[in-house]
């Protein structure tokens, strides 16, 4: 019985770890891009006065990228939760049709269900629906590993932006910018693919 039950966990072992090898390869531009943004976002944590660890709390606990920015500011501004509830809504709004649109796709992954919707962001959403896991490799542990991954390189990259501007002390004037430019570059690539159906058509 002891061996059936070793054969069993050396089994699932493998199943994770392979879906892990599978899923961290689909995750190395979100890396890239993460980095720089989640430097910018720890920096700027830190230039606020905030401690050192705040960023990688609310990247943990809240992981909403412009938002956090936000309340980056609203936590040394007068307590209105009124109002940081209406800010994180009109900002976050998005998401609940992403966890919508993913309902069925996650059903049947216990718990790990949960933890995927509530870490899904934009990137995470791209990849998950238009990722595949190659043959033999588990669905579930692989958009798993891909959700894990993603918001791990923001929490790690934030960590260590809040660490380096607080030990290399320099101008964070326009570092606020980074995330406000992101939803630009969305909506510039969105009209610039429409430019290109008309003109093509």
């Amino acid at each position: 019985m002891e061996h059936v039950t070793e054969q069993q966990l050396t089994r699932r072992q493998s199943t994770v770890w392979r879906a892990l090898r599978a899923a961290a390869p689909q995750t190395i531009p979100v890396l890239a891009g993460y980095f720089v943004l989640g430097m910018g976002y720890g920096i700027y944590v830190q230039s606020l006065g905030l401690p050192v660890w705040m960023p990688m709390l609310m990247g943990t606990v809240v992981y909403g990228g412009s938002l956090e920015f936000v309340l980056a500011s609203l936590l040394l501004s007068a307590f209105s939760p009124l109002s940081a509830f209406l800010m994180a809504l009109m900002i976050q709004a998005r998401h609940l049709f992403y966890g919508l649109a993913m309902l069925e796709r996650y059903k049947g992954y216990g718990l790990r269900s949960f933890y995927m919707i509530f870490a899904m962001s934009d990137e995470t959403f791209s990849i998950t629906c238009s990722a595949e896991p190659p043959e033999g490799v588990d669905r579930g542990w692989f958009m798993f590993f891909i959700t894990l991954l993603d918001q791990f390189y923001w929490v790690a990259s934030a960590g260590l932006g809040a660490v380096v501007g607080s030990v290399l002390p320099f101008s964070t004037e326009g570092v606020d910018f980074v995330m406000l430019r992101k939803p630009i570059e969305k909506a510039e690539g969105t009209e610039a693919e429409k430019s290109g159906e008309e003109v093509g058509a």
